[in-house]
């Protein structure tokens, strides 16, 4: 029994153009006869189509292709965007770390059979490279956060309160206000503390990976099995799955999400 098409590949074929322009000569001469037999026909054709074509190996891998393209024009794309927005200095390490992986590459490509183990390191550290990225643009927004937050001012503010809570009692109603108030600015001061914390998180992670391509391109030097590249390759891609998750986690935090308790991840010296 065939694997119905994925709803893409129907979606492909449906908006493939001499499709559509067969549909479109078809209404026009129903219309212009004043017959409804050329859509009808039209119709069962098109059922006939939609029924086989999705379904062929050659056309999924076509729309395959054509989705990868896209997908990489789109994260190109934010790439460029996320490094707009980096320092100069930032720009200029980011832009050194794309050096070393050219490096590494270049290493690589004088082991024996070394043509797909490139492709699937490029692809890798390319990842690598993106969660770097990723988590560089998080960092500065937690240091816009810290910097645009006065902690001072809301410790004061619940000094005061709490001296004034403290005091002769008030009216009960003012004083379920204060109480609310109060327990938002301890909620402010407790995020303060958490901020601190995942920026010193993420300051660690880059350093991470910023040392495992340092490890890679000294290994890469004298390297003569493509085995330990094959290793490597799965060093790599722990090391994205880690970061991607501290990314999606503090970026929860900064949308007033914040996780339950602070994402792990391997520990380095910052450079």
């Amino acid at each position: 029994m065939a694997t119905p098409a994925k709803p893409r590949y129907l979606r492909a074929a449906l908006l493939q153009k001499i499709n559509l322009a067969t549909l479109g000569a078809a209404g026009v001469a129903s219309v212009a006869t004043l017959n409804p037999l050329p859509v009808l026909l039209a119709l069962g054709a098109e059922l006939i189509y939609l029924g086989t074509v999705p379904a062929i190996p050659g056309f999924k891998r076509r729309v395959e292709r054509a989705l990868s393209a896209e997908r990489s024009a789109a994260a190109t794309a934010q790439a460029d965007a996320m490094l707009e927005e980096l320092s100069a200095s930032q720009r200029d390490h980011f832009y050194a770390l794309r050096e070393l992986k050219d490096r590494i590459l270049q290493n690589y490509r004088r082991l024996s059979g070394s043509s797909v183990l490139v492709l699937s390191s490029e692809q890798r550290i390319d990842q690598l490279l993106a969660s770097f990225l990723r988590l560089l643009s998080t960092l500065n927004a937690y240091r816009q956060y810290l910097g645009e937050q006065n902690r001072a001012e809301v410790e004061r503010e619940l000094a005061e309160l709490v001296s004034d809570l403290e005091r002769a009692p008030g009216p009960e109603k003012v004083r379920e206000v204060q109480q609310k108030r109060a327990e938002i600015l301890r909620k402010r001061l407790a995020r303060f503390d958490q901020a601190a914390e995942h920026r010193e998180l993420m300051s660690h992670q880059l350093a991470s990976i910023e040392d495992m391509l340092r490890l890679l391109h000294e290994q890469s030097i004298g390297m003569r099995d493509p085995e330990v590249v094959s290793q490597q390759l799965e060093s790599i891609a722990a090391e994205v799955e880690s970061t991607e998750s501290t990314v999606r986690e503090l970026q929860a935090f900064l949308s007033f999400d914040a996780p339950a308790a602070l994402p792990t991840a391997p520990r380095a010296r910052v450079r």
